[in-house]
């Protein structure tokens, strides 16, 4: 019964666009005939909010993976670049949390390590919405930022770099947690909430010891719903860890570069000495860096779906 409505979901929208564009040939025949324009003109705007939605519905047929159509927990680490990579982590977790609020979804911070000056080190986020996990997996990798340093007092030219890692939200049992392999610490959270936040141990750390994987969230002010925040976070990233493991393996045994190097960029941020964002994997650009930091991805994300998608040359 799931799997039918699951692929009920799936063709009702086509459907649904099949007998509208149906209404439309007959609506644009009849304002043809009758010579009649504000007919004509309605069947125009009909036919550009059709288009709109075919779009949309050819976006989602790319998303064909096991979880594409789960919730995502993403994080992002700051990598080479000091104080500069960690105010970098924060402006691109900000455009994923912009570009969820876009797009309608729910997103929380659910983890932060705060930098030594500035920023961040690293943040997680939890993004709940139609697809989440299948739009954002085409993110994953190292983004690089080329700008002024607000930081340096000469304001030179400085290069960062983040990455970025996506994993799908799943149930505990999908990830197979033998709770022997788990450590479990208290410590008091270290974000905004309130005095009980800050003197109580309400954050809490799991570390996997099998494979050495620590999450940890501090968001809520109840340990209890902290800890299953991040036994979900486990979850997740043990079942993207098997999934690296069975793509590293078919890259050895065809002779390809299986890991993700620092600096070895999908995407390059450049505002100076020129604005262009760059997507290295499908030559997407744009010189509006500003309307992608500020959520505006899904030309990109759509780019790197399509490419995936085709077929091998």
């Amino acid at each position: 019964m799931a799997e039918i409505r699951a692929r009920r979901q799936a063709l009702e929208p086509w459907e649904r666009l099949e007998a509208q564009a149906a209404d439309l040939v007959a609506l644009a025949e009849l304002a043809a005939e009758e010579q009649d324009a504000a007919s004509a003109a309605e069947a125009e705007r009909e036919l550009r909010a059709l288009q709109a939605r075919l779009g949309e519905l050819e976006h989602q047929a790319l998303l064909s993976g096991e979880y594409d159509n789960h919730n995502a927990f993403l994080s992002v680490n700051a990598g080479a670049g000091g104080t500069e990579a960690c105010d970098w982590v924060e402006m691109l977790m900000r455009m994923y949390l912009r570009w969820a609020e876009r797009r309608g979804y729910e997103a929380e911070t659910i983890d932060r390590t705060p930098g030594e000056s500035a920023g961040s080190k690293s943040m997680t986020a939890r993004i709940a919405g139609p697809n989440a996990y299948g739009y954002l997996k085409a993110e994953r990798g190292v983004h690089r930022l080329v700008r002024l340093s607000p930081f340096d007092a000469a304001h030179r030219r400085h290069t960062s770099f983040a990455s970025v890692n996506v994993a799908p939200e799943v149930a505990e049992q999908d990830a197979e947690i033998n709770p022997d392999d788990l450590k479990v610490e208290t410590f008091r959270s270290s974000s905004a909430g309130g005095q009980h936040v800050q003197k109580t141990e309400s954050a809490v750390r799991i570390t996997h010891l099998p494979t050495g994987i620590v999450v940890s969230c501090q968001n809520e002010r109840s340990q209890h719903k902290n800890r299953a925040t991040a036994m979900k976070v486990l979850a997740a990233r043990l079942l993207e860890r098997r999934r690296q493991e069975q793509e590293q393996e078919l890259a050895r045994v065809r002779g390809e570069k299986a890991a993700i190097e620092w600096g070895n960029q999908i995407r390059s941020y450049v505002l100076q000495p020129y604005v262009m964002v760059k997507d290295h994997r499908t030559g997407h650009e744009t010189g509006n860096a500003e309307r992608v930091l500020d959520g505006e991805i899904d030309e990109f994300i759509i780019a790197e779906l399509q490419r995936e998608a085709a077929p091998a040359a």
